[in-house]
C-alpha cells in the first residue's frame, strides 16, 4: 500500500489525541508513516506504533521550539521528498493549518482544511467537510499533487492497531527563512483542569443568556460533572464574561465533540459554524423560537438557571 504521512502533535514526547485519530484515518488510505519533530520526538514511538504507524520519522533540533512554523514545514517537505506519500495528514489546529498551507504551496499541491471524515477513493483520498458556515456538507478530492489534508479533532475514534513503528532519522536542512521569526518568550497557560476545548469529547457552552461572568459558574459546574470543556459564544466573550480562548464560532474555535450542550445561546450562524459538526447537540433556551433549535438533536425550552443546575445534580447522582 501507499504510505501516508501523519504529522505528529506532541508535547515533549507525549502524543496528543488528534494525532492518534489521524493514524486511524490514515490506515483507511494507506500505511501510516508518522513524522515526529522536536524535543522528545523519539519518545513518541511506542504510542505511534500502538496505533498503526509502520514507521516513525524523527528529527530533534532546537529550531522547532525556538522559531515559528517554518522549521516544521522544512521537515515535512523533506519527509514528502523522502517518502513520496499518497497524502499528508495534519491536525486541524491553528498551527497545523498554517503548516499545511505552507507545505502545499511549496510542493505545488492542493489542500483541504477542516475535514471531518476521510475515505479512500478511486483517484485519491476523499475528504468530507462542513462548508459555508456549516450550511452544507461536501466531499472533495485534491486534483493536483500530493493531497495535504487537515482534519478536525474528534473526527474519528482512536483505534489501536499495533504496527512495527520502526524509527528512522529524517534528514532535514533548514531553509534561510526557518529562523526569520524567533520565539522570544513563553507564558504557561493557567490550567483549569478541564479538557482542551478543541479536543474535548463533551463541550458545555454558555451565551448571552448566562447574563454575567459570575453566572458562568453554573455552566462550569455542569461541565465539571461531565468531565467536559467549557465554551462561550461571541456575545459572552465580547461582554467580558469569559476568555476569548474559549470562544466557539466562526471567529473563535471550531469544535466537533461527541456531545455539545448550548445554554442560553440563540444560535447565530457564526456560532453554528463552529459547532455544527458535533455528533449530538443539546440546546437549553427559554425562547422556543431561537434558531439554535433548528439544528439540535434535543432541545429544552426553559430557563437555564433552572434546567442546568437540575441537570448537574442529576448527572452527579447517576455517577454516584
Amino acid at each position: 500500500m501507499a504510505e501516508v504521512l501523519v504529522f505528529v502533535d506532541h508535547v515533549d514526547g507525549a502524543v496528543r489525541k488528534p494525532t492518534l485519530e489521524l493514524l486511524t484515518l490514515a490506515r483507511r488510505i494507506g500505511d501510516p508513516v508518522a513524522v515526529a519533530l522536536g524535543n522528545g520526538a523519539g519518545d513518541t514511538q511506542a504510542a505511534l506504533a500502538e496505533h498503526g504507524a509502520v514507521k516513525v520519522l524523527t528529527h530533534e533540533a532546537a529550531e522547532y521550539a525556538d522559531y515559528l512554523v517554518v522549521p516544521k514545514v522544512d521537515a515535512l517537505q523533506a519527509a514528502v521528498e523522502a517518502v513520496s506519500p499518497a497524502a499528508v495528514l495534519v491536525p486541524s489546529s491553528a498551527e497545523g493549518k498554517e503548516i499545511a498551507a505552507r507545505l502545499a504551496l511549496r510542493i505545488g499541491s492542493g489542500i483541504i482544511t477542516d475535514a471531518t471524515d476521510l475515505v479512500a477513493g478511486e483517484s485519491g483520498p476523499v475528504a468530507t467537510q462542513s462548508v459555508f458556515a456549516a450550511s452544507y456538507t461536501t466531499t472533495s478530492t485534491v486534483s493536483k499533487g500530493t493531497p495535504v489534508i487537515t482534519v478536525k479533532p474528534n473526527s474519528a475514534a482512536v483505534e489501536a492497531a499495533p504496527a512495527a513503528g520502526a524509527v528512522e532519522a529524517l534528514a532535514v536542512s533548514f531553509s534561510e527563512k526557518a529562523t526569520g521569526t524567533k520565539v522570544t518568550s513563553r507564558t504557561a497557560r493557567e490550567s483549569s483542569g478541564r479538557p482542551d476545548l478543541t479536543e474535548a469529547a463533551i463541550v458545555v457552552s454558555g451565551g448571552r443568556g448566562v447574563n454575567g461572568a459570575e453566572n458562568f459558574s453554573v455552566i462550569e459546574a455542569l461541565a465539571d460533572s461531565l468531565g467536559a470543556a467549557v465554551g462561550a459564544s461571541r456575545a459572552a466573550v465580547d461582554a467580558g464574561w469569559y476568555p476569548h480562548s474559549n470562544q466557539v464560532g466562526q471567529t473563535g474555535k471550531s469544535v466537533s465533540p461527541q456531545l455539545y450542550i448550548a445554554s442560553g445561546i440563540s444560535g447565530a450562524i457564526q456560532h453554528r459554524a463552529g459547532m455544527q459538526t458535533s455528533k449530538t447537540i443539546v440546546a437549553i433556551n427559554k425562547d422556543a423560537e431561537a434558531p439554535i433549535f433548528d439544528l439540535v438533536d434535543y432541545g429544552v425550552v426553559g430557563d437555564l438557571f433552572d434546567v442546568v443546575p437540575a441537570l448537574t445534580e442529576d448527572v452527579k447522582s447517576r455517577k454516584g
